[in-house]
């Protein structure tokens, strides 16, 4: 089964529930960056989808950079993991999690 980006990024945070993934990226043209923490997505730029089956992040999107956070979020105080991953590097880790 083959599952979409937003979709492995989802259940990563699902798998590792004291993460919080925040992906910046360029969506359709436009700038966004999405944060991922415990199989939900939410845009901190743009309007959220009230319906959780529409991914915020299209197959298209330019994933730019992921940044591995522990949770909880703090804004004023991040806790970073890993800073700038790119998404390849981001796939070795899923497919090591067979996700």
């Amino acid at each position: 089964m083959s599952f979409s980006k937003a979709k492995r990024l989802e259940l990563y945070t699902l798998q590792r529930p004291q993460e919080v993934l925040l992906v910046r990226l360029e969506n359709a043209g436009e700038p966004d960056q999405i944060m991922i923490f415990k199989g939900f997505s939410s845009s901190l730029m743009q309007a959220t989808n009230f319906d959780p089956d529409v991914p915020l992040i299209s197959e298209s999107a330019i994933i730019f950079a992921i940044d591995r956070l522990v949770s909880p979020y703090i804004p004023n105080n991040p806790q970073y993991l890993q800073q700038g991953l790119t998404w390849e590097q981001m796939e070795e880790i899923l497919e090591a999690m067979n996700i």
